[in-house]
């Protein structure tokens, strides 16, 4: 299966870069073929322009250069794979940005779906899992991943996978050494997510 990985995260050196890295050798090892957009690196512009309009009487307009060229990278791909931090309970404005722009009328909705078989969401979650669930954000952000934005755009193969504790906040004797053991996990988990892809 071709595979879009789509990434965020304005640091190179980051653990959503690392854990990336991990997933597609995960994808490789499975056989998938795969292509990152890394949007910070590609200096994707979020920012939605007069000219990357819906244009609700024209299902086959032609958008700008960059909102095309990911179009057609989007095409060009089986399934599409977000990897990024949770910030305020959602996807960096980056990604935000590059959906705004990109899963546009015509393409994506309207007279057309977006045409890739599934979509999963690799979130970065600074908080424990109790912490999240305490308050049930993990089910706001499913339903507006697997529902507002995949359901809508026609994809019904969509899941959402939460790595919490991504700050390593552990308290008591050997502080470190559990760190270690719990960031090595992480990227084990993500190396696995791409395995069983």
């Amino acid at each position: 299966m071709k595979t879009l990985v789509v990434v965020a995260h304005p640091r190179r050196d980051s653990l959503t870069t690392n854990m990336t890295k991990k997933f597609i050798e995960g994808l490789a090892e499975a056989g998938h073929e795969y292509e990152i957009a890394d949007l910070y690196a590609e200096e994707f512009n979020p920012i939605l322009y007069t000219q990357d309009e819906p244009d609700w009487n024209n299902p086959t307009k032609i958008y700008s250069d960059e909102v095309m060229r990911e179009i057609d990278r989007i095409r060009a791909n089986d399934a599409i794979v977000f990897i990024f931090p949770l910030w305020w309970f959602s996807m960096p404005a980056i990604m935000k940005g590059y959906i705004d722009r990109v899963w546009n009328f015509g393409f994506a909705y309207g007279s057309a779906k977006l045409p890739v078989q599934k979509i999963r969401w690799v979130a970065l979650v600074g908080s424990t899992q109790a912490q999240i669930e305490k308050r049930n954000y993990h089910l706001m952000i499913e339903q507006h991943l697997n529902m507002g934005l995949a359901g809508y755009t026609g994809v019904s193969d969509s899941k959402v996978h939460f790595m919490y504790n991504t700050l390593g906040d552990f308290s008591g004797e050997n502080q470190q050494e559990k760190r270690e053991v719990h960031f090595n996990n992480l990227l084990n988990e993500a190396y696995q997510l791409g395995c069983n892809f």
